[in-house]
């Protein structure tokens, strides 16, 4: 017997109690084979799709024009440059968000390569490993100190917010760019002093990338802005792939022109520039920001949440929390376009 539930895709396995209860409401299909689906995979399983749980996939423009009766996305994560909203909206079809659930953890993580980058955790590991250990030198892997030192924070949202409070207990003086200040009560409660980009990258020990990608931030740190920076300075970017120009970056650390990075994202995902690889300066991990359990089964239970009530079912029916393209709303169908 045909089942007469609407029918969702998650892309990934997920919490299994997760699953339970998106399946009290819908026909799930899973991705439980522990690879991601392949474009044509994603297009050919979500063609007869009401709505799709994205975890950490790109979603084809193409999935949009071949599922007609799709009408979420809810992606598991607080950026959404992998949805094709350009294809959505106009459809009607809603997109979703996990925000603040993660703040707190993302900036621990950042934290975690700052202090891994000034310290040159992960290279002094490698020598130990490597038996390269064999006497003391005033002049042994010697990095930088974050006590005292002055951090940069690109984009003081919540994440940003959570990064400049964590300096409050190393004595650091915070300057922040953002594309507005933000309260004074936040800049007093941080000790934080709004700058423009250029002071920030020239006046900064260490600068933290916390900002959303759009199209305007595409490559906002490439070969000049690495160059203002200090020879002495690090960079950390816990904020999206393709805002940092990878191969400039490469360059700079090989020349020195910086002392090191610390990278939780990179352009094409999970490819990395091969040159990343090559360095000693430079602290790698993949996307893991976000990656603590309690923190990963916020975000699950919310993009639930997200798309239960974008289909049209639950306690908020038809009115998810964590819309990222509210104008989606103007062309749905007078129904609504979701079925009890």
């Amino acid at each position: 017997m045909q089942s007469d539930k609407q029918k969702i895709l998650v892309t990934h396995a997920i919490f299994p109690d997760v699953i339970a209860r998106l399946q009290t409401h819908f026909d799930v299909e899973v991705n439980d084979s522990g690879t991601a689906l392949t474009e044509a995979e994603l297009i050919r399983r979500g063609a007869d799709k009401d709505g799709l749980m994205v975890i950490g996939d790109r979603i084809p423009a193409e999935l949009i024009a071949q599922a007609p009766r799709l009408k979420a996305l809810a992606n598991m994560a607080v950026g959404y440059n992998n949805l094709p909203l350009d294809a959505m909206t106009p459809r009607g079809i809603v997109g979703t968000n996990t925000p603040d659930v993660l703040n707190e953890t993302t900036a621990d993580l950042g934290w975690a390569l700052l202090m891994a980058t000034a310290r040159r955790i992960t290279e002094a590991e490698h020598y130990l490993r490597a038996g390269k250990w064999q006497s003391w030198h005033y002049d042994m892997l010697t990095g930088v100190d974050i006590h005292g030192a002055t951090l940069g924070v690109v984009g003081m949202g919540r994440i940003g917010q959570a990064v400049a409070r964590r300096a409050l207990g190393f004595g650091m003086r915070v300057i922040y760019h953002n594309r507005s200040q933000v309260a004074p009560e936040i800049e007093q409660a941080l000790h934080a002093e709004w700058v423009d980009r250029d002071t920030l990258l020239r006046q900064a020990d260490h600068v933290v990338l916390v900002l959303p990608y759009t199209p305007q931030a595409h490559h906002l740190i490439g070969a000049r802005e690495l160059q203002l920076m200090k020879p002495t300075a690090t960079l950390v970017n816990i904020a999206r792939g393709g805002i940092v120009d990878d191969a400039a970056l490469v360059t700079a650390l090989r020349e020195k022109r910086i002392a090191g990075a610390g990278l939780d994202v990179f352009e094409g995902e999970p490819a990395l520039h091969p040159g990343l690889l090559e360095l000693n300066n430079v602290v790698l991990t993949p996307h893991i920001g976000s990656a603590s359990i309690p923190t990963r089964r916020a975000m699950a239970n919310l993009a639930a949440d997200n798309l239960i009530a974008a289909l049209g079912v639950g306690p908020h029916a038809g009115n998810p929390p964590n819309v990222v393209n509210p104008d989606a709303r103007l062309h749905r169908p007078a129904s609504g376009g979701a079925q009890a």
